[in-house]
């Protein structure tokens, strides 16, 4: 895993921190420890500058791992969570698992299991990143269409013929070649299955007649 993974180590337990802390030290990732009863100072100190993961502590003075769980889900916070107790329970695990826990470990925990968890988590949430970039790029491209584009770049992805779409939108072949070869261009597409493959992925549905605000 890349070293520009951030795990999140939220424990009143200072023991269980520290040893956090040097473990994840030993295979390249940074750690940002919080101490005894600080998920509320993890909240207000949280920024999302890049590929994270959290592992808390479920059982804590003050705001307990669920709460925090809580917290974070109502503040849209996109962050794997990975929760650990020395107390651990059927219930506890599928309350932490339906609310979004990516995983559940208790204590004491195996070094490599807690290593390949936290691994897992930071694959998942650099995957989530990555797919979320791209569908802003996508839909900035969308945008560059104009309502015609949009119209012929829809029924281009649906299989139909320039004389086809020509007929269909009541214009001439040759408007329809200077349109599809814009939104070739537009969409940084090389050929007609690539723009298939991305009305698939990011057109909005029921917008056969829908357009862009580009220019």
């Amino acid at each position: 895993m890349s070293e520009e993974g951030i795990v999140y180590v939220v424990d009143d337990d200072a023991a269980v921190r520290e040893s956090l802390v040097w473990l994840l030290g030993s295979v390249g990732l940074r750690a940002i420890p919080f101490a005894s009863a600080s998920a509320s100072a993890f909240l207000d100190r949280y920024e999302d500058n890049g590929c994270c993961c959290l592992v808390s502590d479920v059982r804590m003075p003050g705001m307990s791992g669920l709460e925090l769980q809580k917290a974070l889900n109502a503040r849209g916070i996109e962050l794997p969570l990975i929760l650990m107790t020395a107390f651990g329970d059927v219930s506890t695990a599928v309350t932490a698992m339906k609310a979004g826990a990516v995983d559940f470990i208790e204590k004491p925990f195996n070094n490599q299991n807690m290593l390949d968890l936290i691994n897992a988590a930071l694959q998942a949430d650099a995957a989530r990143r990555k797919s979320k970039a791209a569908e802003v790029e996508n839909a900035q491209l969308l945008a560059r269409l104009t309502p015609q584009e949009h119209r012929v770049f829809e029924r281009v992805a649906a299989g139909l013929s320039n004389r086809e779409i020509g007929s269909e939108m009541d214009i001439s072949i040759k408007t329809v070649e200077v349109h599809r070869a814009r939104v070739m261009r537009k969409l940084e597409a090389n050929s007609v299955a690539e723009l298939v493959r991305f009305h698939l992925h990011n057109a909005p549905s029921g917008e056969g007649d829908g357009g862009g605000t580009g220019p």
